[in-house]
């Protein structure tokens, strides 16, 4: 009896060690997966960084990744006393801010009311936006809309277009879900309307749900350019994308013009792209680690499970 309870004993205490042989094994492939990537990840970036500090002619040489041999904030500074790059800046950053705090509101509000087992045709307004998910209207009948609609070379055409996402409300829509009836029925008890309690009740217990789509629409706000270049002509009106758009396409323009032109013009075009980039790049950099616990939790919680 006792040497059955040795043998047992001791098949444990291997399979044990095992196991945590196999768990090390395990933990230092992933370890050694992930430095590989941030690697992968943090290089090119960081030549971004270091090319942008870079003097004109240590950028035509280009002979360094790490670091500049030549440190210059010339760049900064031609970029910085740019006019027209400080108007696209307040233009990129009003139409983030008033386009994030509108897409979230008007797609909570859709979210709250379809989330609501009892509203008629529920199941013709999912299936509407469905739709939306897999197939858009085309680009030459999504143009003539926006002109019908007044909307060329308007600020507005930054914001009504993009109110609506079905995905996010889909996210949201789940999220209201969880939320306990419980909590309706007592309010609407107290004389509380639809409105007061999608502000009070609602709203305040799905803020990881709602920092989840501001960010999503805020990036993507942040990002985009092709709407400036479809509908837009008025370059008061241009994003910074846009402005680093036009950057790269005068780039490419001054080198077709010959090597000695390229050299004299791109070396400094170059440097001012890169520097429009890294200064493009800062909000998002700062934004995102402010929001991560928020957007975890909203991307776990409001996952689809219809």
């Amino acid at each position: 009896m006792e040497t059955s309870k040795k043998k047992i004993s001791f098949s444990k205490r291997r399979a044990n060690s095992l196991a945590d042989k196999d768990s090390k094994i395990f933990n230092f492939v992933n370890i050694l997966l992930l430095v590989v990537f941030t690697i992968i990840i943090i290089v090119p970036i960081w030549n971004v960084v270091a090319s942008s500090l870079a003097s004109s002619e240590a950028l035509a040489k280009g002979d360094f990744v790490f670091w500049p041999s030549e440190l210059s904030f010339d760049n900064y500074k031609r970029v910085l006393n740019d006019s027209t790059l400080w108007n696209a800046l307040w233009i990129s950053a009003s139409k983030t801010v008033l386009g994030v705090l509108a897409h979230t509101t008007f797609c909570a509000i859709m979210a709250f009311a379809l989330s609501k087992r009892n509203l008629k045709a529920r199941g013709l307004y999912s299936t509407m936006g469905i739709i939306t998910m897999f197939f858009s209207g085309g680009m030459i009948p999504t143009y003539l809309l926006i002109k019908s609609l007044g909307l060329l070379d308007s600020f507005w055409v930054y914001i009504i277009p993009a109110l609506f996402s079905y995905y996010d409300v889909v996210i949201l829509m789940n999220f209201f879900r969880d939320v306990p009836t419980s909590l309706d029925e007592s309010a609407k008890i107290d004389g509380a309307s639809e409105w007061k309690i999608f502000k009070d009740i609602y709203v305040p217990l799905s803020k990881p749900a709602l920092a989840t789509i501001a960010l999503f629409h805020g990036v993507w706000q942040w990002n985009d350019f092709m709407t400036t270049k479809l509908y837009i002509t008025d370059k008061g009106l241009y994003p910074l994308q846009m402005k680093l758009y036009e950057i790269i396409t005068q780039s490419q323009a001054a080198s077709s013009q010959g090597l000695n032109a390229a050299i004299a013009i791109n070396t400094t075009s170059k440097g001012v792209q890169l520097a429009t980039i890294v200064i493009t790049t800062i909000p998002i950099l700062v934004i995102y680690p402010l929001l991560q616990k928020q957007f975890i939790s909203g991307m776990m919680l409001g996952a689809v499970k219809e």
